[in-house]
């Protein structure tokens, strides 16, 4: 059997291959002349974490379980005719993607031979041909985004703007059966049900009629009844798998495998570009379901920071936790911790400071003062007790 690693050498175009685990194994030294990386640096590494890809529109093309990803288990190659691969200085290089896949005999050994050979064209070179069998991938994190395969859809350029509400509206209701009166009642409140349900057939026609127009191959838009929902196994939504690599990754904490649970925290962490379906910050059927997701994100940070500390990486959980106070500078435990973090690495100057940003921040937004709690950890540290692991004896005497 062919093994991936040795094609890489001998292509002409930048290369490189991944294994089962979509790490990189090899990689030639047009890859290195295109993004900047050496061998050394990216071995070992997620491709993911490398290429960083994104489509010309700026939706996400390297995202956990990401289409490629699907091809690859399905042996069946992966292309991206056109997209934005990040170089080491952090410029962006117009690319495109094409693989071959190693057969399904070929992976019966050892995976470190590689699964997949992967190649990075010059997007001048490319054709625009569609993906066979792609999939529906919505990204409701920021601004909405949709995409077919490797193509981005401009839903901005949509006629009629209803179909996309009601896409919206069937995400927030992932796999379930919404009653059209609900649908009805959100879209259009002031009509009868007469006219909302003309309205609303018309709607599902239009949304259905976009969706094939852009090559879905199966209908994503399912009746049921009187009833509708959106088909969770013809579709990849960010918000479902942000929520996945966050479980994923509390049970390797649970059993105390912080890289694993570090891994499966940094792709959520990326997946999360922003609020729940941000646009529709004044809707009131996503509102709950956004604040929701926006406190399970907080609490992966918490979870995040804690990996760090475990593994004495202190300075980056100190990131991750002041990360987490831009999004809420209320969060007193978050405070807390990045407290104890500073400490650890020999700052209580820095801690008590932090200190006393937690009070101003809690009196100018709530009009209170911190907890005891808070105050007790502040006065361990001023009295000049606080030891490397202050987190810790603190919470024990408690």
């Amino acid at each position: 059997m062919i093994d991936a690693r040795y094609l890489i050498d001998y292509a002409s175009d930048a290369a490189f291959a991944i294994d089962g685990s979509c790490r990189i194994v090899a990689w030639n030294y047009r890859a290195r002349r295109l993004l900047g990386y050496t061998r050394r640096e990216v071995i070992g590494e997620r491709c993911s974490d490398v290429l960083q890809a994104v489509l010309p529109d700026g939706e996400p093309l390297c995202v956990p379980n990401c289409e490629g990803v699907r091809c690859f288990e399905q042996f069946q190659p992966f292309e991206a005719t056109s997209c934005l691969v990040r170089h080491k200085d952090c410029h962006w290089v117009p690319s495109g993607i094409a693989s071959v896949v190693m057969s399904r005999r070929a992976r019966n050994g050892d995976q470190l031979t590689g699964i997949a050979a992967i190649f990075l064209r010059s997007d001048k070179e490319n054709a625009e041909r569609p993906l066979a069998g792609p999939r529906l991938q919505i990204f409701a994190f920021g601004r909405f985004g949709l995409t077919v395969g490797s193509h981005g859809l401009k839903v901005e350029k949509w006629r009629r703007k209803r179909p996309l509400t009601l896409l919206k509206f069937l995400t927030a209701h992932m796999g379930q059966a919404v009653p059209r009166e609900v649908i009805i009642d959100c879209l259009w409140p002031e009509a009868d049900e007469r006219t909302g349900w003309e309205r609303l057939k018309v709607t599902v026609y239009n949304l259905r009629h976009q969706l094939r127009a852009a090559g879905i191959p199966e209908e994503v838009i399912q009746t049921c009844g009187k009833a509708y929902r959106l088909r969770q196994e013809s579709v990849w939504v960010d918000a479902r798998t942000f929520e996945t690599c966050i479980s994923e990754g509390s049970a390797w904490q649970d059993r105390r495998r912080w890289n694993k649970s570090l891994d499966r925290y940094a792709e959520a962490k990326y997946l999360y570009r922003g609020d729940y379906l941000g646009e529709d910050i004044h809707a009131d059927w996503c509102a709950e379901e956004r604040v929701r997701l926006h406190e399970m994100y907080l609490e992966m940070l918490t979870c995040m920071a804690e990996c760090h500390a475990e593994l004495g990486r202190y300075t980056e959980a100190v990131a991750v936790c002041r990360t987490s106070l831009v999004n809420d500078p209320c969060r007193e435990s978050t405070h807390r911790s990045l407290m104890e973090y500073l400490v650890c690495l020999g700052r209580s100057d820095l801690a008590m400071a932090q200190y006393h940003h937690c009070r101003r921040a809690l009196a100018d937004d709530l009009g209170v003062e911190p907890t005891h709690e808070t105050q007790r950890l502040n006065r361990r540290i001023v009295e000049g007790r606080a030891t490397a692991s202050v987190g810790r004896s603190f919470r024990a005497a408690e």
